[in-house]
């Protein structure tokens, strides 16, 4: 009788199988949209797909063999292999794992906004190895960008129509209750006393309409800059929801950038809406300072906190703001205080100082 076959893959078969696996992953990595980067454990690059070639500019023959942080700009340049050291020695993940916005530099210098995620793999001979893979958020943020430039026009619009239609509406209407209470006063009726009550309403309501019309129009930071208009702010909204709102500041902050400041403004006036109208606060305080190279914008107010379900509109608020922030290279967060309330908290990279 013949021998029987052996079920085993011979040594071939098993050889043969893991080449076209390899070939298969291989493949894969090559042709993804998005970069993918592989370094060891001392920053240096090992491989690089097509992708990182048209993202960065750099030939493969190039950047293989380098540091990592040739794809940064300062000041990340210079921290990078720090962040990785402390990681090996520690174990404290600051990005790997966890998915993140950072800033890349191409190869001309220009620098760019990217979503990065990294991952860590233990070869069979106890090599360590990271890979990063790089989406290029520039698009995206172009997107944000003209988005937000929209709401601005329409926000506008809309307080432009509130100041001159409803506001001056709402005068006139004054003005005329005003003379019939006169009137009624005159002749010792006693419904002047209710329509001088319905006089001091209207009076109130043109006050927060104008107010109102005020936020919505398009912020112009004169002289006195992002700290003026903070300053107008919680006056302003101290005026029309009778409530204690102040700003404060340990040293004056000057910022010459006009988008980021009429940004932090903007993240600044949502925060104290929601205080006010979502937050029934009381009391909001906000709060700018400069600080080891950042600019940090806080508004904390004594209202009920966060809620476990937000209230019809104000999801998308949050988002706006976490946009603006996101868009200065900086970060938001939204949390509640110990002793109830809520803390909005602004940081961004600080621009340089005037000359």
């Amino acid at each position: 009788m013949p021998a029987k076959k052996s079920a085993e893959p011979s040594l071939t078969e098993l050889k043969h199988a893991l080449q076209v696996s390899e070939q298969r992953a291989a493949a894969i990595v090559e042709t993804a949209v998005n970069a993918i980067i592989t370094i060891d454990e001392n920053c240096v690059i090992e491989t690089a797909n097509s992708a990182t070639e048209r993202l960065f500019g750099y030939q493969r023959s190039e950047i293989i063999g380098q540091n990592i942080h040739i794809l940064m700009p300062q000041p990340y340049r210079d921290r990078h292999d720090g962040y990785v050291a402390k990681y090996l020695k520690t174990g404290q993940k600051r990005i790997i794992g966890i998915g993140r916005e950072a800033v890349a530099q191409r190869k001309d210098g220009s620098v760019f906004p990217i979503d990065l995620s990294v991952g860590e793999a233990v070869l069979p001979s106890g090599r360590r190895i990271f890979t990063g893979i790089i989406r290029d958020l520039t698009e995206r943020k172009e997107l944000e960008k003209r988005i937000l430039h929209i709401s601005e026009e329409e926000q506008a619009r809309i307080g432009q129509d509130i100041h001159d239609d409803l506001c001056q509406q709402l005068a006139a209407i004054g003005c005329l209750v005003k003379v019939a209470q006169k009137n009624l006063a005159a002749i010792g009726c006693p419904e002047s006393e209710s329509l001088q009550e319905v006089v001091r309403l209207i009076s109130k309501a043109n006050t927060c309409a104008r107010e109102t019309s005020r936020g919505l129009m398009p912020v112009v930071l004169d002289v006195g800059g992002l700290m003026a208009a903070l300053e107008e702010l919680a006056t302003s909204t101290a005026r029309a929801y009778e409530v204690a709102c102040d700003f404060r500041y340990d040293n004056p902050v000057n910022i010459a950038d006009n988008d980021m400041a009429v940004q932090l403004f903007r993240i600044a006036q949502e925060a104290v809406s929601n205080a006010v109208k979502h937050g029934q606060a009381r009391r909001v305080e906000i709060r700018l300072i400069r600080q080891s190279g950042r600019v940090v914008l806080t508004i904390r107010d004594d209202g009920v906190g966060i809620p476990d379900k937000p209230a019809k509109g104000t999801g998308m608020g949050l988002l706006t703001m976490s946009h603006r922030a996101q868009m200065m290279g900086g970060t938001l967060s939204v949390t509640p205080r110990p002793n109830g309330g809520t803390q909005v908290l602004c940081s961004v990279p600080a621009p340089a100082k005037n000359p």
